[in-house]
């Protein structure tokens, strides 16, 4: 459902399956509703909505049709990993005890169809770490993680 945020009318409605995550219909409802707005002689500048629907897909479409976006970051998209360093410009990660943790790949997301960076250290360097107990689970022999394509900008 979409609300003119002004006066609070109901500007759309659509049922969507059950079986996707919020995320995944932004953009059609934007496109299915940018047209109608126009026709009807209103000026939309401005897209809300619950945390649900952030993702850096949507972000950047809504960025680029020329949308100011104004959805709360899904605690899945913030772009870092807790008690990592993040150094954007050669694109890696720090570990508290001073271990390079690379870029790996891009991925996407089965579930949410969001991409993701993975990176990942090696078994030597968490082998003698003293951190391995709390960083680790306890199957990995090396620690990995991913982060949204999309940095928090």
């Amino acid at each position: 459902m979409s609300v003119g945020a002004g006066h609070h009318v109901i500007t759309d409605i659509r049922a969507y399956h059950a079986d996707g995550k919020d995320n995944q219909y932004l953009q059609d409802i934007v496109n299915r509703l940018k047209p109608q707005l126009h026709k009807q002689g209103s000026l939309w500048r401005n897209c809300e909505a619950d945390s649900g629907y952030g993702n850096g897909e949507n972000y950047a479409f809504l960025e680029e049709i020329g949308l100011e976006s104004y959805i709360a970051l899904h605690g899945t998209n913030k772009g870092r990993s807790v008690g990592f360093i993040d150094h954007k410009e050669e694109d890696y990660y720090l570990c508290l005890n001073g271990e390079k943790m690379p870029f790996k790949k891009v991925f996407k997301v089965s579930k949410s169809e969001t991409l993701k960076k993975e990176y990942r250290g090696t078994r030597y360097q968490c082998k003698a770490c003293t951190m391995r107990l709390s960083c680790l689970s306890k199957t990995p022999t090396e620690k990995k993680f991913a982060v949204t394509v999309y940095r928090v900008e």
